[in-house]
């Protein structure tokens, strides 16, 4: 299901997006910046401060995921079931194991939540209908963020 390419957008995009229903039909979109993919028809995040989404996994597992490069306007949205394993659930150190080093992020992490991929699209702007390339649109992109940067460029780094 999830291609070499899927799979490399939500590797690269460090942000993605959970959207999930409460129990009385309302939306919620949770950004989330812990994705990775486990296996090929699974995505996993892990749960820091999630109230609204975990309560609204627990009684309606559907989700959409959505990962996008703002500089080419392109992407992926991904529906599918997901399940939460908590901290002191039997599999959570097996599943926790599979994001490697969190850092100081580890002692905050309450879950883990996965998410078995039934649907996958792609995202596309479109600029892209009106003739638009993905170099022109990297480009110019790539002139508005850096313009709204302190001082007007992207901190390169060192």
């Amino acid at each position: 299901m999830l291609t070499d390419d899927m799979k490399r957008v939500i590797r690269e995009q460090k942000l993605g997006f959970v959207a999930s229903v409460d129990a009385d039909g309302m939306p919620n979109l949770s950004p989330k910046a812990t994705f990775i993919v486990l296996d090929d028809n699974t995505i996993a995040f892990t749960e820091l401060r999630s109230p609204n989404t975990m309560r609204n996994i627990a009684a309606n597992p559907e989700v959409e995921l959505n990962f996008v490069d703002p500089f080419v306007r392109k992407g992926y949205r991904f529906r599918g079931q997901a399940v939460a394993v908590a901290r002191d659930a039997a599999g959570f150190d097996t599943l926790f194991a599979a994001f490697g080093d969190m850092g100081n992020l580890s002692d905050h992490v309450r879950a883990v939540v996965s998410i078995d991929v039934q649907e996958a699209e792609p995202l596309i702007s479109p600029a892209y209908d009106r003739g638009l390339t993905e170099t022109g649109l990297r480009q110019d992109w790539t002139r508005k963020f850096e313009a709204i940067q302190p001082g007007g460029k992207f901190d390169r780094g060192a």
